[in-house]
């Protein structure tokens, strides 16, 4: 939607009374690997960019190797395909106006990794559903993604885990979701478990890596991040990162009649959101939004909820600084 501006969260707070600033948990800056070239021209899928406060990232892993199907996205796209620019800008998403319902009540969190696991394939499952009823309204195929919750160290196509810092991330090279146990709690600054919201947006943020990938979304953004200088680069990541954002709000706000959140509970969400962004790091390493946008993307997806309002390829620059 061009010239489509996110409410920014610091007007969101100030409107409802919440924390305005960034208060949120401060993580450090941790390089990331490039991706490694193998000789029959794929590659080694490898976390990019950085972690400027932020616990969740999305691993853009250009891997000539997928899931089941191939490597084929929904929108019939192989890596190292030119995709065009129209299957971010006008992807049949966005025409099917808001997700619909799919009734998710999730399990109160306990402290223990066998609590957290079930809260977590409870909230996958939930968005297994709503996403495949989605891509069923655009006549898209959809497959969930497979799902690796950690409780010890790991490899993935992607890399190992954990790494400091980062609690969650989504390889397309495997089509799988990543999140750790017990290190989802640990960067959120030792969030109460009782904001399960907070939790809750990690899995649906990184959900929303896997719907981009399931649409075509992903391979166009990772084309322009091959293809531009240091700016373009870190702004093509940008727009999947507050993409997915949006995205993980608008499953939120669809099943708030089921997953009601309190004031407080809200609040949190928003403080946690803001605390990840990443205004401080130097300009050719800002791949994931300021806190404003960080914040406000949730914020626009969790209040509209129709997917047009989460494409963020035809919005300005400032929009998703």
């Amino acid at each position: 939607m061009a010239g489509h501006t996110p409410r920014p969260a610091a007007a969101e707070a100030a409107s409802s009374g919440l924390p305005g600033g960034p208060q949120g948990p401060v993580y450090r800056y941790e390089p990331r690997r490039r991706p490694q070239r193998r000789a029959g021209g794929g590659a080694v899928a490898a976390i990019l960019g950085g972690l400027a406060s932020l616990v969740v990232l999305m691993i853009l892993g250009f891997a000539a190797f997928g899931g089941g199907d191939g490597g084929l996205t929904a929108s019939g796209l192989r890596p190292g395909a030119a995709v065009p620019k129209e299957t971010a800008t006008k992807n049949g998403l966005y025409a099917t106006g808001k997700l619909t319902p799919v009734g998710c009540r999730l399990p109160g969190i306990a402290p223990g990794t066998d609590s957290m696991r079930r809260f977590m394939n409870v909230l996958s499952d939930c968005l297994d559903a709503s996403w495949k009823g989605q891509f069923g309204k655009a006549r898209m195929p959809f497959s969930p993604p497979s799902r690796v919750f950690w409780d010890g160290p790991g490899r993935s196509p992607c890399g190992t885990y954990p790494s400091p810092g980062a609690s969650a991330f989504y390889c397309p090279a495997n089509n799988t979701m990543y999140v750790g146990l017990e290190h989802i709690v640990e960067t959120s600054g030792g969030e109460p478990l009782s904001n399960f919201a907070v939790f809750a947006r990690v899995i649906a943020h990184e959900y929303g890596h896997h719907v981009q990938d399931r649409s075509g979304i992903l391979l166009y953004g990772q084309q322009l991040m091959e293809r531009s200088d240091p700016l373009a680069r870190t702004e093509a990541s940008r727009r999947l990162e507050l993409q997915a954002q949006c995205l993980a709000g608008a499953f939120l706000g669809t099943e708030r009649d089921t997953l009601p959140m309190t004031r407080e509970q809200y609040a949190a969400l928003i403080v946690d959101v803001r605390g990840r962004g990443d205004d401080h790091q130097p300009a050719e390493e800002r791949d994931h939004g300021s806190s404003d946008s960080y914040a406000g993307w949730v914020i626009e997806g969790y209040k509209d909820g129709d997917l047009a309002v989460c494409d963020t390829w035809t919005v300005p620059p400032s929009d998703v600084d």
